[in-house]
């Protein structure tokens, strides 16, 4: 699809996007965004560029709703995964989450995902992004795809859903989003409390990140969460050195939720799958995902 230029769409919209600021997109968006070792010290300095120089724009973080649905506007919803496309994480989100699995996605944008999964047998998959604009527009898009639901929400209060009402929870750059953020630690606290609400016992959140575990298992063992942790490692697409280990074999962690001493990445710039299982309670419905997990970790 091609993106209409800045000139061809209407005057309030030309006067939004100025407003703004808004940066061009970088297809990387790590590029973006701060570094993991940095984030914890910048928290909030991630905002769109023209916000901190001239023409008295306002500067956003990429918490805000405002920067994405101008930045959706600019796009004209033209369709983009964020760090690795479904064929890539097909083998990580079929082994946890079977088909017949309700599934939330978070921050879906425009990104192909989930109509990818619908046509690898999925039957419920609920979409959730905080920007009115992109949710419109898919929910155009894909009126004709009955197993796709879209519905604008901040992640941080998903009060709409009951308890325990997914059995997946899928995340690849929304929780990296909120740390760029001012008031990181908190978003990124009242992110994953909801999301380990949402979920069944045994339901499984699925976050793909650019942070390595000394900076997000941290936020996710949030007082209050139990989860059961087990962490994977992808290249970033199109790497083209050389991977001794098997991308679908767990990487071990310490005790601390580090990465082991000595451990190398083969690519500096990998992203990091942090499959994250609510702990079996004592009450509550439990969730095909945990019967799914035991069978795969049984075969293994």
């Amino acid at each position: 699809m091609r993106m209409p230029s800045s000139s061809s769409l209407p005057s309030p919209i030309r006067r939004l996007l100025g407003s703004l600021a808004l940066s061009p997109r970088v297809e990387a968006p790590a590029a973006a965004m701060s570094s993991p070792a940095e984030e914890e010290e910048q928290e909030g300095a991630a905002t769109s560029d023209g916000g901190r120089g001239g023409g008295g724009g306002r500067a956003l973080s990429y918490g805000e709703a405002e920067y994405w649905d101008a930045r959706y506007v600019e796009e004209g919803g033209a369709p983009y995964d964020w760090y690795q496309r479904y064929a890539a994480l097909r083998p990580f989100v079929r082994r946890f989450a079977p088909p017949e699995s309700r599934v939330l996605v978070i921050g879906c944008g425009s990104a192909l995902m989930s109509e990818d999964m619908v046509d690898d047998g999925y039957v419920e998959i609920m979409n959730i992004d905080i920007s009115s604009v992109v949710i419109e527009m898919m929910r155009k898009k894909h009126f004709n795809i009955p197993q796709l639901q879209y519905v604008q929400m901040d992640v941080r209060d998903m009060s709409i859903f009951l308890d325990e009402s997914f059995d997946c929870a899928i995340d690849k750059g929304t929780l990296d989003s909120l740390m760029c953020g001012v008031g990181a630690p908190l978003s990124a606290a009242q992110m994953v409390l909801e999301v380990e609400r949402l979920l069944k016992p045994g339901g499984v959140f699925m976050l793909i990140t650019y942070g390595d575990p000394s900076v997000r298992v941290p936020h996710l063992n949030q007082p209050g969460c139990n989860w059961k942790i087990v962490l994977y490692i992808l290249p970033r697409p199109g790497f083209k050195g050389e991977t001794k280990r098997c991308v679908l074999d767990p990487v071990p962690m310490t005790e601390s939720g580090r990465l082991p001493d000595g451990f190398v990445l083969e690519d500096p710039d990998s992203h990091y799958i942090y499959v994250c299982k609510k702990v079996q309670g004592l009450t509550g419905t439990s969730s095909p995902s945990i019967s799914h997990i035991d069978k795969q970790d049984t075969a293994e």
